[in-house]
């Protein structure tokens, strides 16, 4: 028998013998054999606590959006599982547990790691983020390696035209590619504006409404417009990526990396580390923020929700200041966390260094007031920011606390924009508008993306300073500190026990809430995790243990 027949044979066998493993087996065999996970929500005093639950499995859409997955060959470059070592769970986060693959057939593990690990992608960023993103990887980030993927867009070959509607405003000429987008006819409108270039998004929630081209700062002077609308692949694309991860809760409002806490930082003017910090602002932030930083970048067009911000006016929404500048430390809290819910990420993995000179940059070269060119305004060099506000230690929350929380949220009329329930449906909620003109919604606090930032203390610095550029006003005249933090715990109990992707109720029983509840009851890493009742398969030493994973146990104090 020679050499070459026994290779030939050899590589025969070892064909059929991957196409079995890999592509038979997975099919025959699951990935997993238990929905088993450990998942991090929030109590009704506002505290993160990691519990067992279930993992859910994938909606249609979210099903629809893994076939696109796998049709494009995304699985190709990114993967889906996070090994135990330090510098995958300090960059990705949690381990990966075997639950979370229940409904994964086939795996998705994925080994070449040539594109960032996808296993916790869910609301990391937000849809209009994925949006520009798939667009054009480069808007936002240029040492991107993504090829784009404007296939999954509908983009007709014409341009179409601006024109008035009648009524005083701008609108698109009807032609046979604008009436398969919008419904003319229809008295609820869509405000959408297109960037510089002309490129205008056209969303798939825009199909039962009129539009309407806003441009109250001259983002666009053109007459025509290139269309890039949505589609029901990528619609369904995003709404898997939003599902990865999410089965382990609101694990993210625990990640350390993210955890920055500054009360103030302030670093002197230097020419060296502005020319730096521009260099950091066009490889990160142009995209969405602008060259000039004025919020018009290329991808601002689809961020229509919530616009990038502009500095030019140097209004920042983040501080803890009485006056309108935030300090350095603000403004490194806010570029390290990012802002949840938005298309502003954390950049936590961006070095220090990086982060400083981006705001010494943004502060000396963007937040300049250019109207008279002889003589610009330089708001950090005329108004210093002032010096940060004290937020004391956060008093010990209880029931008679949120029963008068609900009173104040009644007296300061909260309800007013984010509604009875939080939801953001206010009667006044249509009509708002931020500092620049555009339509500004009020945050669902159901959801617990809350801006700026997940404790209680954050809570309370909004309820302090307010958000400027919004509506949300300051309530450190009208409140009482003991008001402000009982109105905060209750901003926090609105998402207690719901799904961070979905928003709604999770199964957890009575008795399991008010163990939860409980201050003195310690859950806050996966392998202290609360266990449910009728989960506990014996009794320890005072303890519930659970028999899992590995056959390792999970052990939880008993109430």
């Amino acid at each position: 028998m020679s050499a070459r027949f026994v290779a030939l044979v050899a590589g025969v066998f070892f064909f059929f013998l991957a196409v079995a493993t890999q592509g038979i087996l997975p099919f025959i065999e699951p990935s997993a054999r238990t929905t088993d996970v450990t998942a991090v929500i929030r109590t009704d005093f506002g505290q993160l606590k990691w519990i067992i639950t279930e993992a859910t499995d994938y909606t249609p859409l979210q099903k629809l959006g893994r076939q696109v997955y796998l049709r494009e060959g995304c699985w190709y470059c990114h993967s889906q599982y996070v090994r135990p070592v330090t510098g995958e769970t300090r960059r990705w986060g949690p381990v990966s547990e075997a639950g979370e693959y229940a409904f994964d057939v086939p795996h998705l593990w994925g080994t070449r790691r040539i594109g960032p690990d996808l296993t916790r992608v869910g609301l990391k960023y937000s849809d209009e983020w994925h949006l520009a993103h798939f667009w054009n990887p480069r808007m936002l980030s240029p040492d991107s390696i993504m090829a784009p993927f404007r296939g999954l867009f509908e983009t007709p070959a014409e341009s179409v035209k601006i024109v008035e509607d009648g009524a005083g405003n701008r609108s698109l000429e009807r032609t046979p590619v604008t009436e398969k987008l919008f419904a003319f006819g229809s008295k609820e409108q869509i405000k959408l504006t297109p960037n510089a270039d002309g490129l205008l998004f056209v969303p798939l929630e825009a199909s039962d409404k009129a539009p309407i081209i806003w441009i109250p700062n001259k983002e666009y002077t053109g007459d025509t417009v290139t269309i890039a609308a949505e589609t029901e692949a990528l619609q369904g694309l995003i709404a898997y990526l939003q599902k990865l991860g999410m089965n382990r809760g609101k694990w993210r409002d625990l990640f350390e990396p993210q955890k920055l806490e500054v009360t103030d930082a302030t670093m002197p003017r230097s020419s060296e580390w502005i020319t730096y910090g521009k260099e950091v602002y066009q490889r990160r932030c142009v995209g969405c923020h602008g060259v000039n930083g004025d919020g018009n970048g290329p991808a601002a067009t689809f961020l229509y929700k919530q616009r990038p911000r502009s500095f030019a006016a140097a209004v920042f929404k983040f501080r803890l200041t009485k006056e309108p500048l935030p300090t350095d430390g603000d403004l490194l809290r806010t570029v390290t966390r990012g802002v949840r819910g938005t298309a502003m990420p954390a950049w936590h993995e961006l070095p220090l260094t990086d982060r400083l000179a981006v705001i010494q940059y943004i502060k000396y070269e963007l937040a300049v007031d250019r109207s008279d060119p002889a003589k610009p305004y330089a708001f950090f060099k005329e108004e210093p920011p002032g010096p940060p506000l004290y937020i004391g230690r956060p008093p010990v929350p209880s029931e008679q606390m949120l029963a008068h929380a609900k009173d104040v949220w009644r007296n300061a009329k909260c309800w007013e924009c984010h509604g009875q329930t939080g939801k953001g449906d206010g009667e006044k909620a249509p009509g708002l508008k931020d500092d620049l003109g555009f339509p500004v919604k009020p945050a669902d606090l159901t959801a617990g993306q809350f801006k700026s930032g997940p404790t209680v203390e954050d809570i309370f610095r909004t309820m302090t300073t307010g958000l400027s550029g919004t509506p949300m006003p300051s309530y450190r005249d009208p409140l009482s500190e003991e008001d402000r933090w009982a109105l905060s715990y209750y901003v926090l109990a609105l998402s207690a026990y719901k799904d961070p992707l979905t928003g709604e109720p999770l199964p957890i029983a009575p008795s399991d809430r008010r163990a939860l509840n409980d201050p003195a009851l310690e859950a806050g890493t996966p392998d202290k995790a609360y266990i449910p009742s009728g989960r506990a398969t014996a009794s320890r030493g005072g303890a519930h243990v659970f028999a899992g994973r590995g056959g390792n146990s999970v052990a939880a104090k008993e109430q």
